[in-house]
């Protein structure tokens, strides 16, 4: 396994990422909320890009993995400045980007930023607006003034120990929401999501389905997958999907 390199940011955090280079268009890989570039979808793509001679990008946002910062100082902005500098620095000419939940909400923004980079888009389970239309829609009335008196409320997960969210995500969340306003993706998008999913929804798929414009989206539902979506099979269809979206299948 080759050494962790790190980033230094324009916003002066530090960035572990992991590079291959190869043939264009790299693919890079953003993950969830606190996950780690050492996922088994980030490192399985990484290998499959790698035996295909083809560059690709994992790297851990500020607060998750090796990178500098606490999770409970981040926020969705953050994490794009995080992308947005990972992707200028450390790659060139055009992209394929594969965003994994939070990552998915992150493929958006960035597409949102510099959409002449974007050669096509794969998100899985992705989880646009969440902390609007997740948390802050479900917060009963003493998690919101907990919010305004303590700062933060705690989250159960079914993945990890509980979530710490803040009245600084919520409030960064609502000036990067996605879905409010028009949402062009004019490149080709494959969105994959699992109908046992309990952290996202199917609805949220179909709702982003329905909500972006583009030339080229389809969605895939899998019967019985989880937000995990990184058993043998849906590795496969992330492949596959990455393959579509490069005109490559």
């Amino acid at each position: 396994m080759a050494a962790t390199t790190f980033l230094e940011t324009p916003q002066g955090r530090r960035l572990a990422y992991h590079k291959s280079e190869g043939t264009g268009p790299t693919v890079v890989f953003l993950g969830g909320l606190k996950s780690d570039m050492e996922g088994t979808k980030a490192v399985h793509l990484e290998d499959w890009a790698r035996a295909r001679g083809q560059a690709y990008l994992r790297f851990d946002y500020s607060g998750h993995g090796e990178s500098s910062g606490r999770f409970e100082e981040g926020c969705i902005g953050d994490w794009h400045e995080d992308t947005v500098a990972a992707v200028s620095a450390l790659t060139d000419g055009p992209l394929i980007v594969v965003g994994s939940s939070m990552g998915g909400w992150q493929a958006l923004l960035l597409a949102r930023a510099m959409p002449e980079r974007i050669a096509g888009m794969v998100t899985i389970a992705a989880a646009p607006d969440f902390t609007e239309d997740g948390y802050w829609a479900s917060f009963s009335d003493e998690q919101k003034q907990a919010l305004e008196t303590v700062g933060h409320v705690e989250l159960p997960s079914d993945y990890m120990e509980p979530y710490i969210i803040t009245k600084r995500m919520i409030e960064d969340g609502r000036t990067r929401l996605v879905l409010r306003s028009p949402l062009n993706l004019p490149f080709p998008v494959r969105y994959l999501q699992g109908t046992a999913d309990t952290a996202v929804s199917v609805d949220t798929a179909v709702r982003l389905l329905d909500h972006a414009s583009g030339p080229d989206m389809r969605l895939l539902l899998v019967k019985d997958a989880d937000h995990r979506f990184s058993d043998g099979p849906c590795l496969g269809l992330i492949e596959d999907a990455v393959r579509d979206v490069m005109g490559t299948n």
